[in-house]
């Protein structure tokens, strides 16, 4: 992501935004909210028909529109985020249409921005200079790819060994071979997870393979492979090594500590009321809050009134395993500098 700030009065203006990546638009979904003014260059259907009774074919123009937004949707299979609302600046101001907002296209959002939207910003323009870091989970003949993206683990690709035409001593060396294929094409760190040794010699086989590669690989011991692996990488802090700016690690590590504090009935509060609570006794030290809940302006107000106590705030995407465990536990909670 690019920024660019066009003049704040009280955190009131406007920021043009340049998504360059799928976590970008992902973030804009989260900077964008209803009653915001978003500027965009889009196409729209200019009808030059005069004679109505004719049907005639409609020619889309590009033009640049000001929608005020009333609502945002994230399409990450089509890489496309789609705001829609009332035209309020430029042809056929009062009309709906929605703005079809993709990497590599500048848009510029007018609104109050609260410092979690700042937050963002600066995560993802500090994302955007550092390559994604890949975690590959690998046993004895399967092997599954992972992309770390901003609002979880996405699977690239799963490879099973096993059929007839690996049996032999040869085996591993193709099932190896297979799996190098889909990581040559990768720029950036990979995490080689598994149990036992096969990762080890992956690792070998790479190094007599492609050094290069080799060196951008670090290796992790984990009990499983698959998701839960992926899991089990961040626990460990791995990937916050590799790039400090990934926020899962820092949601993996508050998740455990508040599921740790329940099951021994630590100073912990979960649930709207609980935590609001909390907050009016000076007792929270951390909220953790799900970010479907940002759009909630008694939620925005919680944790405004929360971060002048000088309370952390973490904010967890429900994308991820983390998000949805604090989504069932009522979307926040808060972790207490004392028992109330």
């Amino acid at each position: 992501m690019k920024s660019e700030f066009c003049g704040l009065k009280r955190n009131f203006g406007e920021i043009k935004l340049f998504p360059e990546t799928l976590d970008d638009l992902w973030h804009l979904k989260h900077l964008i909210a209803p009653g915001d003014l978003v500027f965009a260059t889009t196409f729209r259907s200019i009808d030059s028909a005069t004679d109505k009774a004719r049907p005639e074919k409609t020619e889309k123009k590009p033009v640049r529109l000001g929608i005020r937004i009333e609502k945002v949707e994230f399409h990450q299979n089509s890489g496309r985020l789609r705001a829609g609302g009332l035209i309020e600046h430029g042809p056929d101001t009062g009309f709906h249409h929605s703005l079809n907002l993709e990497s590599g296209h500048e848009i510029s959002v007018i609104k109050n921005w609260t410092s979690y939207d700042l937050e963002r910003i600066d995560r993802a323009v500090k994302a955007s200079s550092l390559g994604l870091i890949h975690i590959l989970t690998v046993e004895e003949g399967e092997a599954e790819l992972f992309r770390l993206r901003q609002f979880g683990p996405e699977q690239v690709t799963a490879i099973l060994g096993g059929s007839g035409k690996r049996e032999g001593l040869d085996s591993r060396k193709e099932f190896f071979l297979e799996v190098y294929g889909f990581l040559s094409a990768i720029t950036g760190p990979v995490v080689v997870a598994g149990p036992g040794f096969v990762k080890d010699d992956f690792i070998s086989f790479l190094k007599s393979k492609d050094a290069e590669l080799a060196e951008r690989c670090i290796t992790a011991e984990t009990r499983r492979i698959g998701r839960g692996a992926v899991q089990e990488v961040i626990g460990l802090g791995i990937t916050g090594r590799i790039n400090e700016d990934i926020q899962l690690a820092r949601e993996v590590k508050a998740v455990d500590e508040l599921l740790k504090r329940i099951s021994t009935g630590g100073a912990v509060a979960y649930g709207v009321s609980e935590v609001r609570q909390a907050i009016d006794y000076g007792a929270v030290d951390e909220v953790l809050v799900c970010d479907s809940l940002l759009r909630d302006n008694n939620i925005s107000a919680l944790l405004e009134t929360a971060e002048n106590m000088r309370a952390g705030i973490v904010v967890l995407s429900t994308e991820f395993e983390p998000g949805s465990r604090l989504e069932a536990l009522g979307g926040i909670a808060a972790l207490l500098r004392f028992k109330i």
